[in-house]
């Protein structure tokens, strides 16, 4: 009988133990997921050689058409952007304001895919450019050269001046 009682005891004590140790209620961490963004670089080209050279912008501000939301406020020596695009509708629409006053607007339009991520995170969006039109002020062309947004710092669109 004394043995069954030592024996009752140690499993009261060890029973929570292992089950701690083998719980399978881990917390999902959805923020690796992260929001998928178009990345852009900026480029020139020489009008002597006729070469493609990387630029720089002395400051740039980027705001979202008909909002008040800025998405970069004053950035300076810019060479290349992270831009969001909307995933309610298909098409987003970006004002580039430069220091001499001058503003292009660029229109994008694109697909917005839900895709199921996990049950812990939910499903995420997966975004592809289908077309592109702006102004050009400041801009002179943009180039796609990859349609799909991700995560990774893949670029997406080259900008050039």
């Amino acid at each position: 009988m004394k043995q069954l009682i030592r024996l009752l005891m140690l499993a009261t004590v060890l029973l929570p133990t292992i089950h701690a140790v083998t719980s399978c209620s881990e917390e999902a961490d959805c923020t690796l997921a992260g929001r998928a963004m178009l990345n852009c670089n900026l480029f020139t080209v020489d009008p002597e050689s006729g070469n493609v050279l990387k630029d720089t912008l002395a400051s740039l501000t980027v705001t979202a058409f008909a909002t008040d939301s800025v998405i970069i406020n004053n950035q300076t020596e810019v060479k290349n952007l992270s831009l969001p695009l909307r995933y309610t509708v298909d098409s987003t629409v970006l004002v580039f304001h430069y220091p001499e006053g001058n503003e292009d607007t660029i229109i994008l339009r694109h697909t917005n895919t839900p895709y199921f991520l996990s049950m812990d995170c939910g499903y995420q969006m997966k975004q592809a450019i289908t077309g592109c039109t702006y102004t050009r002020h400041t801009l002179d062309s943009i180039y796609i050269s990859n349609p799909e947004a991700d995560i990774y710092g893949t670029e997406n669109l080259k900008l050039f001046y």
